[in-house]
């Protein structure tokens, strides 16, 4: 089992990348579906994240309402460090136990976790490599207002908010830049996937 690492920037086109390894034959575990399982109704991170931020962060069905507590969390820099202090060792306790599972079941996969924060967490997992997905800054401020619809300032929030570049370059092994076409990033892919199991692209 080879254990991948994929990061990047919000908006760095990270989810690409991911998707593309998939279709090549990569098992892609995905950190925002872990996290969104560490906080499902009735478990002990939810009534943490509920006692801490209050009523208004949940829905009336009593699952998280994001749009909310991501409205407290990305403009407040406190707030953020607490509630990750709350989700990322939940997130992580899950996701050993998926590795563990995947590679039990699949000895000889290549197994790819997608997760935005690598840079800005502490790091448990071994990861055999590390891909950056990598564009600038101006550029992935563009594509959230262009693409998700975000106002400027809510996008330069987002992006001010995670690590910077040097921050996820210093732990890269492998670096796709994402800022050209989108046949640019697959080519780029392929030839990491021709790597990670050493065929032709």
């Amino acid at each position: 089992m080879q254990l991948i690492g994929l990061t990047g920037g919000i908006g760095a086109g990270k989810s690409t990348i991911a998707a593309r390894l998939r279709e090549l034959g990569a098992l892609v575990v995905d950190a925002d579906a872990m996290a969104r399982k560490a906080v499902e109704p009735g478990t002990p991170a939810l009534e943490h994240i509920r006692s801490l931020f209050g009523e208004g962060v949940l829905e009336v069905s009593g699952a998280l309402n994001r749009p909310a507590l991501g409205a407290i969390v990305f403009s407040d820099p406190a707030a953020r460090k607490k509630l990750e202090a709350i989700v990322h060792p939940a997130v992580q306790a899950l996701t050993h136990a998926e590795f563990e599972r995947l590679g039990t079941e699949h000895p000889d996969s290549v197994i790819v976790y997608d997760v935005p924060l690598l840079a800005e967490t502490s790091n448990t997992y071994s990861f055999s490599r590390v891909v950056v997905a990598q564009a600038p800054a101006q550029i992935r401020i563009d594509r959230l207002v262009n693409i998700r619809g975000m106002s400027a300032k809510e996008a330069e929030n987002r992006v001010n908010s995670q690590a910077d570049d040097a921050s996820r370059l210093a732990i890269a092994t492998d670096v796709i830049d994402t800022s050209g076409s989108l046949a640019n990033t697959i080519e780029q892919v392929d030839a990491l996937w021709a790597l990670l199991t050493h065929t032709r692209p």
